[in-house]
């Protein structure tokens, strides 16, 4: 690579991020981080129809909470700004009369009425209108029209458009980083519209122009762009310029693997396609995101690397600094990358494992409004013996919640199983045992009532389960020592006393 790496991610704010485009952000963060480059954000906003309120800040703050951050873009290092494109609007015209002037593009006046009609006589004789050389010298176009004809349309103020001239009888090579060499036969290319009266330009133009000023060295984008490849070659080819290099990722699957994933596949199965929870400004309808479902910013990126990428190793655990020097796009896949809801979980529970048992317990205390009052140090203490257990700290009072409530009922199928005729007695007994440990530790407790137990010679399960559903309210939890130290002696204490008074 001879010139600075730089990328660009290029989302339109029509919305929420989704999943499948901080897959693509990721990826171009990785590559640039990976070659020393620039990772920069471009708003692509030319369709002002259909712009959402909101939805660039919160493009901004999902790149911000994946810990993906963009080098440059609005408000951060505006060397190539405006990073708007609807700011970059007056730059355009002039490239777009340049490809006029060179012959390979021209004004197309038809009226949105008369290129509907030929659609739908193309269609009822079963084919596909396309607007090229072999018609376009039939509609009414800078090609078909006199010098003057034209000047007189224009200087009416009529409305037009600006078509690229796709070549006749062309071979196209075109090269992809992921797909390889790709060959186009020009004759089904359509003249596609640059430019439009209204002085805004369509993304192929406007991203382009930006792309070259913005002296973007590869183009790594959604699989969903690669018919627009051609003529973007030729764009550029066109202008004189240097075309980056590119690479088109596969597509993200649904669940069952077939089909792109989308919004719908998510509310239907029970999990989030965007990273934050998004409000629509319009509806007030909520979509769930994956900070709020309680995932790990860390577990999704490791995940979503994953979505097409392999490093060729059985490795499946990966920090970001080891994603980045791992990620090769050459390792990418062409074939669609199925989303498996089940195996995020998996990466949250590991992730979960990692995290500070202080941050967790402020989170766990913000979840209950039980645990506002109790001294933060013990919530660290429950989450060290309960979290590997948890995929979310939501799991987290499920697991814990006789750590802080004494049970007031007991499990019906774990007490048939736990409670026979003598467990009142052997109760009685372990209580006493419990109440004459002075020394109040894990290791004391264990070794005065399991000496007990095998002195005795009384099955384990005959003194455990029954003490375990005093304490719990049911045959779970972690070791039923350290439940007894963690709630101290006169709380067990109280605890088997009810067990006993019930039965």
């Amino acid at each position: 690579m001879n010139k600075p790496v730089r990328v660009r991610f290029a989302p339109s704010p029509t919305g929420p991020l989704h999943i499948g485009g901080v897959r693509t952000a990721l990826f171009n963060y990785l590559f640039a981080k990976k070659h020393k480059g620039t990772f920069v954000l471009r708003i692509e906003d030319t369709d002002q129809n259909r712009y959402v309120e909101g939805a660039e800040d919160y493009i901004v703050e999902s790149l911000n909470w994946c810990g993906i951050p963009f080098d440059e873009g609005v408000g951060k290092n505006e060397k190539f700004g405006p990073y708007r494109q609807s700011e970059r609007k007056h730059l355009y015209k002039q490239y777009a009369d340049e490809l006029i002037e060179k012959g390979h593009a021209y004004y197309a006046f038809d009226t949105s009425e008369t290129l509907d009609f030929h659609r739908k006589d193309h269609e009822a004789k079963g084919k596909t209108f396309i607007y090229n050389w072999h018609n376009r010298l039939k509609l009414s176009n800078s090609l078909s029209l006199s010098a003057e004809e034209t000047k007189a349309k224009l200087d009416a103020g009529e409305d037009y458009v600006i078509r690229f001239k796709s070549p006749q009888d062309e071979t196209l090579h075109l090269k992809d980083i992921i797909r390889g060499d790709i060959k186009i036969d020009t004759n089904v290319l359509d003249d596609k519209v640059l430019f439009k009266s209204d002085g805004m330009p369509t993304y192929h133009l406007a991203n382009i122009v930006d792309d070259h000023l913005m002296e973007i060295s590869h183009v790594i984008r959604g699989e969903e762009w690669l018919p627009s490849l051609a003529l973007h070659y030729q764009l550029y080819d066109a202008f004189g310029w240097d075309a980056p290099e590119f690479a088109h990722l596969p597509l993200i699957l649904k669940p069952t693997g077939k089909g792109k994933l989308s919004k719908r596949d998510g509310d239907k199965l029970g999990f989030p396609v965007f990273p934050l929870e998004w409000t629509d400004p319009k509806t007030g309808d909520v979509s769930r995101g994956y900070k709020e479902d309680g995932y790990f910013a860390d577990a999704m990126i490791n995940f979503l690397s994953f979505l097409g990428w392999n490093p060729g190793t059985e490795q499946e655990i990966f920090n970001l600094d080891e994603l980045i020097n791992a990620f090769s796009l050459e390792r990418v896949s062409k074939s669609g990358a199925q989303f498996d809801p089940d195996k995020i979980k998996w990466f949250n529970h590991h992730y979960m494992q990692e995290q500070d048992n202080h941050d967790l317990a402020i989170s766990f205390q913000d979840l209950r409004a039980e645990l506002k009052e109790i001294d933060a140090q013990y919530i660290e203490m429950v989450i060290a013996l309960i979290k590997e257990r948890a995929t979310f700290v939501s799991d987290f009072w499920d697991l814990s919640h006789f750590f802080f409530v004494t049970p007031k009922e007991f499990d019906e199928k774990a007490s048939k199983k736990a409670i026979k005729e003598d467990t009142a007695d052997i109760l009685s007994k372990v209580k006493e045992l419990i109440n004459g440990v002075e020394d109040f530790t894990v290791d004391n407790l264990q070794t005065t009532v399991k000496g007990w137990i095998t002195s005795n010679e009384i099955g384990f399960g005959k003194v455990m389960m029954p003490l375990r559903l005093a304490l719990v309210g049911a045959l779970q939890g972690p070791d039923v020592f350290d439940i007894i130290y963690m709630i101290g002696k006169a709380e067990t204490l109280k605890r088997i006393d009810h067990l006993i008074t019930l039965n």
